[in-house]
């Protein structure tokens, strides 16, 4: 008999993750192992179930997908982890696939086949929605310099600056220096490429480096 592909299950949700897990469960090559409702629980769960794959909401509550998914695959390289999302736009798919994502899904997508997604990823195959598969090449095509990835911590001084917080607010809620602060909003902004706060805002939202409230 053949050993079910392991999943973990994380959305903020439940009744997604109720749907999700109905749709998986019902093909006997799949196995739930595990659900999670924010980055934190991921992380914890992927070391204690060691998924085979992973299907990971994009816009968590706190940390969003992409830096758990960052955070789970430093530990674990072999985890195929699928971003689920309701955005289609084509900076947030790169930005996924470039942070190691095996495939980006919209959640949105009639002809989901969520199964079928599992196994080609437990495959080793890339899965995009192909509702994404023209504009993504396109936009692959066109090449362009990448910038550095944030680090987890950078991404949540990030987000801070874009609600507004000054470094000493920041600080405060991060139990860091106001000087660690201002060192990590100057090592963002040479990351991206901006030099002033304004910029920086206008490029991470642009970009989908930040949850919009």
């Amino acid at each position: 008999m053949t050993t079910p592909i392991t999943v973990l299950l994380v959305d903020d949700h439940i009744l997604v993750r109720r749907g999700f897990r109905r749709l998986l469960e019902d093909d006997p090559g799949i196995s739930v192992v595990g659900e999670a409702t924010n980055a934190g629980e991921a992380v914890a769960l992927s070391a204690a179930c060691s998924p085979a794959v992973i299907l990971m909401d994009y816009a968590l509550p706190g940390v969003n997908g992409i830096a758990a998914m960052r955070e789970i695959l430093a530990e674990s390289p072999e985890t195929a982890v699928l971003i689920l999302s309701m955005h289609s736009e084509e900076a947030l798919v790169q930005r996924a696939l470039d942070a190691g994502a095996r495939g980006y899904l919209l959640k949105s997508a009639i002809d989901l086949d969520l199964p079928e997604a599992v196994r080609r990823a437990a495959a080793g195959e890339r899965v995009i929605d192909r509702n994404l598969d023209r504009n993504l090449a396109r936009a692959t095509a066109d090449g362009g310099e990448r910038k550095r990835e944030l680090s987890v911590r950078e991404t949540e001084v990030l987000q801070l600056i874009c609600e507004g917080l000054s470094n000493r607010d920041i600080a405060t809620r991060l139990s860091l220096s106001a000087n660690t602060v201002a060192v990590h909003r100057a090592n963002i902004m040479n990351a991206l490429g901006v030099h002033k706060t304004a910029e920086l805002v206008v490029y991470a939202i642009q970009h989908g480096l930040v949850d919009l409230k």
